[in-house]
């Protein structure tokens, strides 16, 4: 399996996310400029300029016509995918962490970091159709939890967001009131961050990884834990396998450490593990830093990982990974 070099970013990759089609591939860093990439060769498409600031994270829309990007510098942008073209910008008084629309893309969930007084937030937004009519307005804000929340996502039908962040507490609101109706249990829960999200293909289940060296596997409408893997580092990404019963899990030291070990100490592969058995059985070795983000193809015939060291690696998997025996 020869890994893609995809080399765009000047900065370490924040996110990576494939379109429903899986041809194409958008990567997000912290150098402003989210980058569209064809998905089969790993050639560059064009980028999204007009950010001032690292873009964490990003979606596309089930027809691949709108990208949304949420950035440092406060705001939250729609792009035309084909042109480049911003549509829109939605400001906030805080940087925008996390970026998801929902089923039918009508609405977007983002969420906003604590900054200066403001306690950080979730903002769900309606995305109009046509840009030019396009309002600012939110249709619901959840205030609530303290610290940064990393991720929030749409539960089965829209029905609810699911949100996690430094608190280590995976918690599900309901999106039509923003009450909240489940929140993790601290027993059986992460014990740090949560840093990342990975829902699965139907959406039944999703997965968490976490500084405290695991990911978890939640149900997604009773927030029962069914599944935990344990890794000897730091989780930054994690994503699931549509095809195959596999999960992958990302990530290496703080940033901060990462010169003072070799690039094979140090650990940054990406483990593959079986989901139902918990057991390793493979990992991916080639970043020279952290995995900040993994995602699959939506065929699950090839995966790609973007690394602290501004590199996107894509790999398409040989015939034998899908006749992995444990």
């Amino acid at each position: 399996m020869r890994p893609i070099l995809m080399k765009g970013h000047e900065r370490p990759l924040t996110f990576l996310k494939y379109n429903r089609d899986g041809d194409l591939l958008f990567s997000c860093a912290k150098d402003h400029t989210p980058t569209v990439w064809f998905a089969d060769n790993g050639e560059r498409l064009g980028t999204y300029r007009g950010h001032n600031g690292a873009v964490w994270s990003c979606d596309v829309s089930r027809d691949s016509m709108r990208l949304i990007t949420g950035s440092a510098d406060q705001t939250v942008k729609l792009w035309n995918v084909q042109t480049g073209a911003q549509l829109y910008t939605f400001n906030f008084g805080s940087p925008a962490r996390s970026v998801d629309f929902a089923v039918g893309d009508k609405l977007a969930v983002i969420t906003t970091d604590p900054f200066m007084d403001l306690t950080s937030a979730i903002h769900v937004k309606r995305i109009a159709r046509d840009p030019t009519e396009q309002t600012e307005e939110s249709v619901l804000v959840i205030k609530g939890p303290q610290g940064r929340i990393n991720r929030a996502i749409w539960g089965p039908l829209n029905r609810t967001i699911i949100s996690a962040g430094e608190d280590a507490v995976v918690r599900i609101w309901d999106s039509e009131t923003g009450k909240l109706l489940r929140e993790s249990d601290k027993e059986s829960g992460h014990k740090k961050t949560i840093t990342s999200f990975a829902k699965s293909a139907d959406n039944s289940h999703f997965l968490t990884g976490s500084l405290d060296k695991s990911a978890k596997l939640w149900d997604t409408r009773t927030l029962t834990l069914i599944k935990t893997y344990v890794t000897e580092r730091p989780v930054n990404a994690v994503a699931m396998s549509p095809l195959l019963d596999h999960v992958v899990l990302g990530g290496g030291q703080d940033a901060s450490a990462v010169t003072t070990t070799d690039h094979r100490a140090g650990k940054f592969e990406a483990k593959f593990f079986d989901k139902i058995l918990q057991e390793e059985i493979g990992g991916v070795k080639g970043h020279f830093g952290p995995i900040n983000s993994l995602a699959f193809n939506p065929d699950g015939k090839s995966f790609s990982s973007g690394g602290e060291d501004g590199y996107v690696r894509l790999h398409h998997f040989d015939p034998d990974y899908f006749n992995i025996k444990i």
